[in-house]
């Protein structure tokens, strides 16, 4: 009889039964073997009882002892769980240990009460009370019986307690006590389902939080985390606080302030103001804040890109302030958020990759070398080229990570066409301004490829008139000084677009310009265009610049540039950019042989 009843409990706590579901389970079978007994069973937290399972028990009476104290004068469950021990109470009329509850227990019926401390080692967690409705104790098959389930409710609470930890480790932020994104994302989805009045969001993030840990180091930088946290959870009230990650916070607003969000934000940046200390120097926490409010119904996902929209206003325009998203908003800057977040997502999704555009001999069509484009896949399978997301590029962080990814892509791909013999001579890898300006474009570039076994002349940096002409603080020159030093080839892309290019061709020299589209469209008979391309053909042999021609796409177009002596071009009339398998294929059939082992990187001149 005990058997199967623990082997009924053990395979309900086995499948993750929810705990009171399992000792409530526990109380029905207990009951119906011992039919003239009442089972009740009781957490204890230390301090008071809370009902847990007493499905024979009315529940006016389970509302009476909920958090009663323990004591010695706190009935046999009380008492059993201030001293741990079995309290065995075989007349609760008389009983002095049943001085609380003593009337309400005896109005049910009942005379005695046996209750038995639940333990998880020597800490009591529980009681398990059989109640008679006759002066009497336990007899010894009641004994037995109390012993298996007492064991039982301590095995099954034990596993309840490890699920909610294991819970609140998985919702909790470690450094700061917070719920966390994951969390976040939870009490969103919740929103959408329950949520029947106005709420809103905030977000949050740290002004000058890099400058902190470079500055004093992360353990200042940990400290002020904390100390955000706190005056965030704080000034959020009723709200709810989230460290989302980083340096970014969220406090979801409900009830009646959803509508009320500047009045939140004021009071968050408020309490941020006053100096704190953190690892020993004294700072002044700031934030800056975007919120956006929500009827009952939207969508939590849309008014979460509602803030995060506001937010980057915010950080653009009013730094340190609170913004409220207003449908219209910085159309420019949503454009550049939703960019910076797609390709943040694909990034992480492993969605970008290199594709390559050939670049021929315009004379014989032989493949001399290739122009490394991005391509991002879409959830739906759709390949987006670079110019649909290049707004993501003027934000840093994913500039830099594009790039770092595009560079370990494209060094792998070489390392593979040399291994497998085939005649490749150079492919040309684009860069961002944010990548002459983390100060180590240089290393990033000789440790990648040297890293994957290629040698660095198989490489051509391409740089835009826009970037290599735009920066006033000689970075981006005396970068590609150091880079061409390395014996790396740097182009000049998109030439022809920006302004003074000649004067700076003096100053910084590269190796190759190309010819931008816009000028090979007018090589027509009569356009100017024909007299442009023409001198700056002439410009480059002069100067020793190899030229490449871009976005050729007819016929036409590959004899007036052949005429007018430029040698390569690129462009849809060849091959539009291809993904790896597609490049191997080409450069198979068309690559230009060089006399020698194809393998060692040498060159068209």
């Amino acid at each position: 009889m005990i058997l199967k009843l623990q082997n009924a409990i053990l395979e309900m706590i086995a499948k993750g039964e929810p705990l009171a579901t399992t000792v409530e389970h526990l109380c029905i079978r207990v009951e119906a073997l011992v039919p003239d007994v009442t089972v009740s069973v009781l957490m204890f937290d230390g301090r008071r009882l809370h009902p847990l399972a007493g499905p024979s028990l009315p529940p006016d009476y389970s509302e009476a002892i909920e958090g009663l104290e323990s004591g010695p004068l706190a009935g046999s469950c009380g008492t059993a769980a201030f001293f741990g021990e079995p309290v065995i109470v075989t007349d609760i009329e008389t009983d002095p240990r049943w001085q609380y509850g003593r009337e309400h227990v005896m109005a049910l019926g009942y005379r005695a009460c046996w209750s038995s401390p639940i333990k998880s080692g020597e800490r009591v967690v529980g009681t398990f009370a059989f109640y008679y409705r006759e002066r009497r104790g336990p007899s010894p098959l009641e004994q037995q019986l109390v012993d298996a389930c007492v064991h039982l409710c301590s095995i099954a609470i034990e596993r309840n307690d490890r699920v909610l930890e294991r819970q609140r480790l998985t919702y909790t932020d470690a450094l700061t006590g917070l719920p966390n994104r994951a969390r976040f994302n939870q009490v969103m989805s919740e929103i959408f389902s329950s949520s029947s009045r106005p709420w809103g969001i905030l977000l949050a993030d740290i002004d000058n939080l890099k400058l902190i840990n470079d500055t004093f180091g992360h353990a200042a930088g940990d400290a002020l985390i904390k100390v955000v946290a706190d005056r965030v959870l704080a000034a959020a009230g009723t709200a709810t606080a989230f460290r989302l990650g980083g340096d970014e916070f969220a406090v979801i607003v409900g009830d009646n302030d959803g509508r009320d969000l500047q009045s939140r934000a004021d009071a968050i940046l408020s309490g941020l103001s006053a100096s704190s200390t953190c690892d020993g120097h004294v700072v002044y926490p700031a934030a800056t804040i975007g919120g956006a409010r929500a009827d009952v119904g939207s969508d939590p996902d849309e008014i979460r890109q509602h803030a995060d929209v506001a937010l980057y206003h915010a950080k653009e325009r009013s730094r340190g302030q609170y913004v409220e998203y207003y449908h219209g908003l910085g159309t420019a800057q949503t454009r550049r958020f939703r960019a910076i977040r797609e390709v943040g997502v694909a990034l992480t999704e492993d969605r970008l990759d290199a594709h390559y555009q050939p670049i021929v001999r315009l004379d014989t069509r032989e493949i001399v070398g290739f122009e490394a484009l991005c391509r991002m896949t879409t959830p739906s399978g759709e390949i987006v080229a670079a110019a649909n997301f290049h707004e993501a590029l003027k934000d840093a962080h994913i500039a830099a990570e594009l790039t770092q990814r595009m560079l370990l892509r494209v060094a792998g791909d070489i390392r593979m066409w040399l291994d497998q013999g085939l005649p490749l001579q150079h492919v040309g890898i684009n860069l961002s301004a944010a990548d002459f300006h983390t100060g180590d474009v240089r290393a990033r570039l000789c440790k990648v490829f040297a890293e994957a076994g290629v040698p660095l002349d198989h490489i051509i940096l391409e740089v835009t008139e826009s970037v290599y002409l735009g920066q006033r603080d000689h970075v981006v020159a005396d970068a590609i000084k150091a880079l061409r030093a390395e014996g790396l080839r740097v182009a000049l892309d998109d030439f022809g677009t920006g302004y003074a290019s000649l004067t700076h061709l003096l100053t910084v020299p590269v190796d190759i310009i190309k010819i931008d589209k816009s000028f090979i469209d007018r090589l027509v008979p009569g356009d100017a265009g024909i007299f442009i391309v023409e001198g700056l053909m002439g410009i480059a042999h002069n100067l020793g610049i190899r030229v490449v021609a871009e976005g050729i796409e007819i016929q036409s177009q590959a004899d007036h540039l052949l005429a007018l002596g430029c040698k390569l071009g690129q462009g849809y009339l060849f091959s539009r950019a291809v993904d790896r398998v597609a490049a191997t294929d080409l450069l198979a059939r068309f690559g230009q042989q060089v006399g020698g082992d194809a393998s060692k990187g040498r060159k068209v001149s």
